[in-house]
């Protein structure tokens, strides 16, 4: 159930290898598409090539995304040469450059294996190149631990689907396992491939025709390396105070590993299974973890494969629809543009504070996020406004944007797996949230100092190291 083949092509004859294009888990560890593409290579008696790319040309290309990616190239060449594994990475930096490289490697592959994922470039390039390219396609899952296509319908809520995740993952929640490559890929590295180490990165962002005014996060640098920095660091220091401490921003209990979950530097598997090991050791309850991790982000993946569009307000109940359409003429008051929301030029410091975290970390923490989209609802002229600059903020700033995650939570701030409150001026019967349960809950004066530090030192004191 990890595997679809997208077109009807057979394993093209006379191949000279196998072919993986990652696009979406960038890694070399715990990657069901990579293992299934070397099982593939195996099979056809053929060596494998991985195909990583990076173009300038997709939506709100950045330093800070391109930056994020270029980190993680050094950590997946050095693992997949290990195991003897071609790797080339293509890196478009201008309009001149070459845009059919893909193609003309297929015309070279028994098979092209690639990333199954629901939203962004990967979903397009999914549904347009199988019948382009005349050989057998086919698309992994590695990016959820039960497979998506396991669930055959659209889920309601966490409630409906965490039954299901929980029969099924003792089936699923297990180690990728690592396959030997029986025939190893012997030639140079392909002439198009561009050599990326990290003290180049900088020079080859600022190559491409991309905008240079949105700067890398000032906390997260990409890569496994990394991602396995923050991993370690949340199961020694903050698993144990998780449970307490997740939604109070002062206390960084959370991981911090969304942004290298969407980028695919790390397993969402590896996570997990490291969580219920540290947890065995030292007589923790990984379930409050388990369960954002699993569920919650699992049912985002549902919602996203399922929906016609998933960023969009048709996907939200039908409850939610109606009592928006019901208090679409309250007044607003304040009323803000999507250029003073972006430049946190609001008259609430907290909320100018997390749109400030976007802007210099590249992600706000979960539990302020939803006052983030909350207050942009309430200050926006229309429900789709409100929707249009949370999608345009993320898609713009955010290292874990663009995600199924990203999709989910934001329409969960207009009713999406959530349900009925008390009627209420522009909201209606959608949950509200308000400045004072903030300042009751949690700790807002010492997440405004946090945030005007980074702002006047332009550095992370809370970074890991």
């Amino acid at each position: 159930m990890r595997v679809r083949q997208l077109n009807g092509a057979s394993p093209r004859a006379g191949a000279n290898f196998v072919l993986y294009w990652m696009q979406m888990n960038r890694r070399a560890e715990s990657n069901h598409a990579l293992e299934h593409a070397v099982s593939q290579a195996n099979h056809l008696g053929l060596p494998l090539l991985v195909y990583e790319g990076l173009t300038f040309s997709y939506p709100y290309a950045s330093d800070r995304f391109h930056q994020f990616i270029l980190e993680g190239v050094p950590d997946t060449q050095r693992a997949l040469a290990r195991r003897g594994i071609g790797y080339g990475f293509y890196l478009r930096r201008t309009r001149t450059d070459a845009n059919d490289l893909l193609y003309r490697l297929a015309a070279d592959a028994a098979v092209v294996v690639t990333d199954d994922y629901p939203t962004f470039v990967a979903s397009r390039h999914n549904s347009t190149v199988p019948s382009k390219i005349g050989v057998a396609y086919e698309a992994v899952d590695s990016s959820c631990i039960v497979p998506m296509q396991l669930h055959e319908k659209k889920e309601y809520g966490a409630y409906t689907i965490r039954p299901k995740i929980k029969r099924m993952l003792p089936d699923w929640l297990r180690p990728v396992d690592r396959i030997p490559v029986e025939h190893p890929w012997t030639a140079p590295p392909p002439e198009w491939h561009t050599e990326v180490r990290p003290e180049n990165v900088a020079e080859l962002t600022a190559s491409c025709e991309i905008d240079h005014t949105i700067p890398p996060s000032i906390t997260f640098r990409g890569g496994y390396t990394e991602a396995r920095r923050y991993l370690d660091h949340f199961l020694k220091s903050n698993l144990k105070r998780y449970d307490t401490g997740r939604n109070n921003p002062s206390d960084h209990a959370t991981s911090n590993l969304s942004p290298y979950l969407h980028f695919g530097h790390i397993s969402v598997h590896e996570i997990a299974l490291g969580a219920q090991l540290a947890a065995m050791e030292n007589d923790l309850n990984p379930e409050p973890f388990l369960e954002e991790l699993i569920v919650r982000r699992e049912l985002a993946f549902n919602h996203a494969m399922w929906a016609t569009e998933p960023g969009s307000l048709d996907s939200i109940p039908n409850w939610a629809k109606e009592t928006l359409r019901k208090h679409a003429a309250d007044p607003r008051d304040p009323n803000y543009t999507r250029d003073e929301f972006e430049h946190a030029a609001t008259h609430d410091a907290l909320w100018n504070a997390t749109q400030k975290e976007l802007l210099l970390r590249g992600k706000i923490h979960g539990y302020y996020r939803m006052y983030w989209g909350k207050k942009i609802i309430e200050w926006s002229p229309r429900p789709e406004d409100a929707l249009d600059t949370m999608v345009y903020l993320h898609d713009k700033y955010a290292l874990d944007g663009r995600d199924p995650n990203t999709y989910t939570n934001i329409l969960w701030c207009f009713g999406l797996h959530d349900r009925p409150w008390q009627d209420r001026p522009i909201f209606g019967m959608i949950r509200y949230m308000s400045l004072d349960g903030m300042k009751r809950k949690t700790s807002v004066d010492a997440y405004l100092r946090e945030i005007a530090h980074m702002e006047s030192t332009g550095a992370d004191p809370f970074r890991i190291k």
